[in-house]
């Protein structure tokens, strides 16, 4: 199992990101918390990670903290939770928050993520409520977490803006969903956002709705 890995980032999307170890490139897919903590293209970078290989595949799932790591493995421990599900259920729920979600039996914030409905949030919620020792612990630590890049290289805003909803979309939130978002993000963020700007005020207005 890979659990680690420590590189050059040489590709960034907000959901997929590639870094290169001694040549190497490993593809690594990460919750849009994560990919708002990535430094520039072209900058050292360090992930735990999370091996999954399915049927003699690899796939790596990359996250810029110890507790985001702990919290994906506590969500795998549920049925039906697969890495892919749990990348979506963190890049809108933070660990802390889903701690206190589990503790509070608060279904609500569960049922935020795409693709977790009602019967799945009760059952996340029962299965989970009582096994959140480790990630109470990850969360107090504050384990510390890579020093945020500066995202805002001049790009086109339609590219950031497309960008930002493919990303959405590819999460798993319906496209009107999505845009409906977008909107209030790029409505809130002012002149020339940069992406990171948008993947933010886009989750804050997700998690509202």
């Amino acid at each position: 199992m890979i659990a680690r890995i420590e590189g050059i980032l040489v590709e960034l999307a907000p959901t997929r990101i590639i870094v290169d170890v001694h040549g190497v490139g490993y593809e690594i897919h990460v919750p849009l918390s994560t990919f708002t903590q990535l430094p520039d293209l072209g900058e050292p970078v360090s992930l735990y990670t999370f091996t999954h290989a399915p049927e003699g595949s690899l796939q790596l799932f990359g996250f810029s903290s110890r507790a985001e790591r702990i919290a994906f493995d506590l969500l795998l421990c549920a049925n039906r939770v697969g890495p892919r599900l749990a990348q979506t259920i963190l890049s809108g729920i933070s660990p802390s928050a889903l701690l206190a979600a589990l503790r509070n039996g608060d279904v609500g914030v569960l049922r935020s993520a795409p693709g977790v409905g009602a019967k799945l949030a009760e059952r996340i919620m029962v299965e989970l409520r009582d096994r959140t020792g480790e990630l109470a612990i990850a969360v107090a630590e504050g384990a510390p977490e890579p020093v945020p890049g500066d995202l805002s290289v001049p790009t086109d805003a339609g590219s950031v803006e497309d960008q930002t909803l493919s990303a959405l979309v590819n999460l798993g939130y319906p496209k009107a969903q999505a845009e409906r978002a977008l909107a209030g993000a790029v409505k809130h963020s002012g002149e020339s956002p940069t992406l990171e700007d948008l993947v933010r005020g886009s989750l804050k207005m997700l998690v509202r709705s």
